[in-house]
């Protein structure tokens, strides 16, 4: 339910008139939004609204943090606007260590946790909800608009099951492969490799420009990713 299955949020949504549906998780430090078609906003599209309102506003303070996850198309826009931007380890801890060694206040992660230490010192999507509607406040806009220079890039990931105690991405063959998707990718996306900390999966994400690509790349990646780990 919540941030984690938008199906109740959306069916509000379409049930009465809304400028915006806010969706939290089971305890309370991530958020989902959503606009008024019913097309749904995540943290990276937070992270990137309050980065260059921040900006203009000059609230904003060292860098932006990121994570190995966040989409290309954030950074890449980021940039454009002159904003500096970092990528942490996944989780709300390496974001918030980061921010917190680079003197930032802005962070987060596209599943939802936003990180505004100006404000409080740990995740809180209450807070983070309430940035988002004082910008809509103060600039009479909507999501999509406050979204309009944004553009992400295609992103494939595939979870690929190994079998326990396996240990592919330390493969040769493994890393062969990711450096040469590295290669053919240079300047116009990104792959990320990693093991999942709860479940016996390796995580294959890949993004490009070209859909069509990054989805052949993706595959042939986690071909064997699974080829060593089972």
């Amino acid at each position: 339910c919540g941030a984690t299955d938008l199906s109740l949020l959306r069916e509000r949504m379409q049930s009465q008139p809304a400028d915006l549906g806010i969706a939290f998780d089971g305890d309370g430090d991530r958020l989902m939004l959503m606009d008024s078609a019913g097309r749904v906003m995540d943290g990276d599209d937070v992270l990137y609204m309050l980065a260059r309102a921040w900006k203009n506003s000059h609230r904003l303070r060292g860098p932006v943090v990121g994570t190995v996850m966040t989409n290309f198309g954030i950074e890449h826009a980021l940039q454009r606007a002159q904003i500096e931007f970092k990528r942490a380890k996944v989780g709300d801890r390496y974001v918030h260590e980061l921010l917190k060694a680079q003197g930032g206040i802005l962070g987060g992660e596209a599943s939802g946790h936003i990180l505004c230490l100006d404000r409080v010192t740990t995740g809180d999507a209450i807070v983070s909800a309430l940035q988002v509607l004082a910008l809509l406040a103060e600039r009479g806009a909507s999501l999509p608009g406050l979204l309009k220079d944004l553009q992400r890039v295609p992103q494939v990931m595939i979870n690929v099951p190994i079998a326990s105690g396996a240990k592919p991405l330390q493969s040769a063959s493994v890393q062969t492969a990711l450096h040469a998707v590295e290669h053919q990718l240079a300047g116009r996306g990104r792959v990320v490799l990693r093991a999942s900390g709860t479940e016996p999966l390796v995580r294959v994400t890949v993004e490009g420009e070209q859909r069509e690509e990054v989805q052949r790349l993706a595959e042939q990646l986690a071909d064997v990713v699974r080829s060593e780990g089972a």
